[in-house]
């Protein structure tokens, strides 16, 4: 599986309704309101990385509102839930 975080700058008056819309895309899984440099953050994942370029390019980046996007590709994932889990293989003291 493939990750991007997309930052999303869009007119500020369709924030709400450019977020609906990119969530309602296929590959991406949540879409998350945000303050800083950026509006809007997408998470899209994917099984191949040609993928990246039909969701955000080809779409996500003509959804009426958006003026611009950043992506970032992950390597690696950490989270406290994997950790957990990685403790949790009988190295109890």
């Amino acid at each position: 599986m493939i990750t991007a975080i997309v930052l999303i700058t869009a007119d500020v008056n369709r924030i709400p309704e450019v977020a609906q819309e990119v969530a309602e895309l296929d590959g991406v899984s949540e879409v998350y309101s945000v303050a800083g440099d950026a509006d809007l953050i997408a998470m899209v994942r994917v099984r191949q990385h040609d993928e990246l370029a039909s969701v955000i390019a080809d779409r996500l980046n003509k959804v009426e509102g958006v003026t611009g996007t950043a992506t970032h590709i992950a390597f690696q994932t950490y989270s406290k839930h994997d950790l957990e889990a990685a403790f949790s293989l009988g190295l109890e003291g």
